[in-house]
Order: C-alpha cells, then sequence, then structure tokens
C-alpha cells in the first residue's frame, strides 16, 4: 500500500481550484497509486529530473514515486507547472 503525502504547494493549490476538478484529481493520484499500470498512459518521466509528471486533462501533477511513500510536489494548469 502507497502512501500519498501532499506538499504545502499542491494542498494550497487543491484547496483553490474548482471541487469537480480537485476531486478528479485526487482520485487519479489515489488510482495511481494503487495501481501505477492504470494510469501508466498519463504518466511520463520528466526530463533531466528524478520527478514524473501525471496528467488529467488541462492540469498537471507533479510527483516523487519512493515507492511506499508518492508524493505530490506540485499541481498545476499545463503551461505552468513546469515553471
Amino acid at each position: 500500500m502507497t502512501t500519498i503525502s501532499y506538499s504545502k504547494d499542491a494542498l494550497k493549490t487543491l484547496k483553490r481550484m474548482p471541487r469537480p476538478d480537485a476531486q478528479r484529481l485526487q482520485r487519479k493520484i489515489a488510482a495511481y497509486a494503487d495501481d501505477p499500470a492504470t494510469q501508466r498512459n498519463n504518466v511520463n518521466a520528466l526530463a533531466g529530473s528524478e520527478y514524473i509528471r501525471l496528467r488529467v486533462g488541462s492540469w498537471r501533477v507533479i510527483m516523487d514515486d519512493q515507492g511506499t511513500v508518492l508524493l505530490v510536489l506540485k499541481i498545476g494548469a499545463r503551461g505552468d507547472v513546469y515553471r
């Protein structure tokens, strides 16, 4: 079982976005934590980094998969999250 941990920045973004979008993101993150194969089409490794990116519609989630802990580092819109 993988534990999901959110950074302060990620939690702040989740609280500010529309509730349906936040719930959808949390469901996708939980689905990835339970079984990474279910989201394999939406997950890519970031070039030049040890982090991975989950695509959920126009939102992007930057995560660090440490095996037993999935750390959600940053959540943002498609164009802004990589800065």
